[in-house]
């Protein structure tokens, strides 16, 4: 039968298994590199866009390279930022050279949005669930306050 609906799990650092500290530490650690280095940190979709399992697609290769290449080359810094999203509070530029602007906002990449709404707030759903593991720290606290049902984090 095969896979019908992929199924969200949450790791730390993408790598749990690999990862013998907790993830408070691993936390502090990124804070510190990005502090002491004074570097924007970016969050690039290289999976999944404009539906759901069985009706979108894998990110297109061309558009990852150029969101990455923007990314690497400044570029990106110079662009007009979207307002955080509603789910995650993610914030993207508006427009970006050899990118489709419907990637750029992931629910413009859906013909429907409705399905898009839904599962976005599955998702996060799942996330602030998988999040109150951590939550009773008040270093991750913080950074949850970052998250969805938060405030976009800017520096």
């Amino acid at each position: 039968m095969g896979v019908t609906e992929p199924t969200a799990t949450f790791s730390i650092c993408f790598g749990g298994a690999f990862m013998p500290l907790p993830a408070k530490k691993y936390a502090e650690l990124f804070e510190k590199k990005i502090s002491d280095h004074n570097v924007n940190v970016f969050l690039v979709n290289t999976g999944w866009t404009g539906g759901a399992y069985g009706v979108g697609k894998r990110m297109d290769i061309n558009a990852t390279r150029a969101i990455v290449a923007a990314i690497l080359e400044g570029n990106i810094a110079d662009e007009d930022l979207q307002e955080p999203d509603p789910y995650f509070q993610l914030r993207a530029p508006k427009q970006l050279s050899g990118v489709p602007a419907s990637i750029l906002n992931p629910r413009d990449a859906w013909a429907d949005k409705e399905a898009f709404d839904v599962q976005a707030s599955k998702l996060r759903d799942m996330y602030v669930d998988n999040w109150t593991k951590f939550s009773a720290d008040p270093f991750m606290e913080k950074l949850g306050n970052h998250g969805p049902g938060g405030t976009a984090l800017i520096l």
